[in-house]
């Protein structure tokens, strides 16, 4: 699996068509507490994080339908903590999925104004 981070409007989705040759067809944008496995690219992740009560067991239970997926995540937890419990709450979500998934991938890169920064 291949894991995308970054902040929004920095060019992930664009970045992984480009790589990896991906299509809209490949893409599945994550908008509820479900996500479809079928496709090739999941994006939106931290979306899917904010609708689910324990995202990185969800993904645990899923593991061998996204072992080949490139997985995209906006990165929501940094910078200032929200003064909202619930946001403060997607936030902690979204990050230790973020984490979960950072240890299972072959390759994690930033990208940050359409650039790649190799992590692992």
């Amino acid at each position: 699996m291949i894991l995308l981070i970054g902040g929004a409007y920095q060019g992930k989705l664009d970045y992984a068509k480009e790589t990896f040759g991906i299509t809209d067809t490949d893409v599945y944008a994550c908008g509820s507490g479900e996500v479809d496995f079928s496709k090739r690219c999941i994006c939106k992740i931290e979306e899917f994080a904010l609708h689910h009560p324990d995202p990185v067991s969800y993904f645990m239970k899923s593991r061998e339908a996204w072992q080949d997926s490139i997985l995209i995540i906006r990165d929501i937890f940094c910078g200032v903590v929200p003064m909202d419990a619930e946001d403060r709450a997607w936030r902690q979500r979204a990050g230790r999925l973020a984490q979960y998934l950072s240890r299972e991938a072959t390759q994690v890169s930033r990208i940050f104004c359409g650039l790649e920064q190799r992590l692992k």
